[in-house]
């Protein structure tokens, strides 16, 4: 039996389309195993880092988190640490830690600048992380301070840095 919330008002599931049907279970309402994990970002407009964070810049304000790859890679999320709001971060500065039941891994800062938002919601429940890393699963928001660095990755040569590391 298919477990997916699915909402009849509006014909979505978790704000995806209804064109995605579930082959799966037979109904008509899109399966959580086939939504697109950017949910409604597109992945084009995106910059990334080797170490597999991500940012969208509007304006001045920096959203960043983790990447579907990272998460993959580390599996089963155990704990995350984020910074308070306040704080002022260096391009490449550490601002906190995610943990699996394989690895800690440092959370980097694509971007430079005050910390303006924390999405407290993650640190309560990792499933969102896990679930939605480009939508409800963002980490932090950054008032942007100075220039945004030029070595961050498109879409497509993060996509190859991913496929060359396995």
């Amino acid at each position: 039996m298919c477990r997916s919330r699915f909402t009849s008002e509006n014909k979505k599931w978790l704000g995806t389309s209804r064109d995605l049907r579930s082959q799966e279970c037979g109904l008509d309402h899109p399966h959580p195993r086939r939504i697109n994990l950017l949910g409604n970002m597109d992945k084009s407009k995106l910059r990334f880092t080797p170490s597999h964070e991500w940012v969208s810049i509007d304006g001045a304000t920096a959203t960043i988190g983790i990447t579907d790859y990272a998460i993959k890679t580390l599996t089963d999320l155990v704990y995350i640490d984020l910074p308070q709001v306040g704080r002022t971060l260096a391009p490449g500065e550490s601002f906190g830690e995610v943990e699996s039941v394989k690895a800690v891994s440092e959370l980097l800062a694509p971007v430079g600048g005050e910390i303006i938002e924390v999405n407290d919601a993650v640190a309560d429940d990792l499933n969102l992380l896990a679930d939605d890393p480009f939508g409800q699963g963002w980490l932090i928001k950054i008032r942007i301070a100075g220039t945004v660095p030029t070595d961050l990755l498109d879409a497509a040569a993060y996509e190859k840095t991913c496929e060359e590391h396995g």
